[in-house]
């Protein structure tokens, strides 16, 4: 008697987005992701106009976990204020966490300033009871805040690496982050006509 073990993977892929997608969604859903992570705030200082719908027409189109992510306008000044307006456009609407977007774009030449940046607008998303996470990689954090810093570590980790590998084999502990939670594994791809980045978490 022969026994046959199949191991089955339980491995969830999805994809962030940065533009209105609408009805696309239903095909992105078909074609197999579970998630959706879309802009909610932009670099240039403003709420995304697209936030409000993009999370609507994502739970329609049936997708279970649908999060936002917080790109902040560094020069802008005044994270808080950032992190408000961001929950107060999407108050009531069905989403998960906001990923708080922390690369390489129009930071401080200094890690401190950098830091208290970052940690004021945790404050400002956990003094309103939001589910918080960290957009980042290696690269990113070491030039922006430094890799000692360990501010984000009690947060959930997303980093990015695009290999074209759906695993976490690459990861290398940063910023006191010995786990990650998601990986961004490939960029600037197209799907269902629209252009997205992939996702993977275990």
């Amino acid at each position: 008697l022969i026994l046959l073990f199949v191991v089955v993977s339980s491995a969830t892929t999805g994809i962030d987005v940065s533009q209105a997608v609408g009805s696309a969604f239903t095909c992105l859903r078909q074609s197999g992701y579970d998630f959706v992570i879309t802009r909610g705030y932009q670099s240039t200082g403003h709420v995304d106009p697209n936030v409000v719908a993009n999370i609507r027409n994502a739970r329609a189109a049936g997708f279970p976990y649908v999060d936002v992510y917080l790109f902040p306008c560094v020069p802008c000044g005044n994270p808080k204020t950032q992190m408000s307006d961001l929950i107060a456009r999407i108050a009531g609407e069905n989403y998960g966490m906001i990923w708080l977007d922390i690369e390489r774009l129009d930071w401080s030449s200094s890690l401190t300033a950098n830091r208290d940046f970052i940690t004021q607008l945790i404050t400002a998303g956990d003094s309103a009871g939001k589910k918080l996470g960290i957009y980042t990689n290696y690269n990113n954090w070491l030039e922006i805040v430094g890799l000692d810093w360990t501010g984000g570590s009690h947060l959930p980790l997303w980093y990015a690496h695009y290999d074209g590998v759906p695993n976490f084999s690459d990861f290398v502990a940063f910023g006191g982050w010995t786990k990650p939670n998601i990986k961004q594994y490939a960029g600037d791809e197209t799907k269902c006509g629209v252009g997205v980045d992939l996702n993977w978490y275990p």
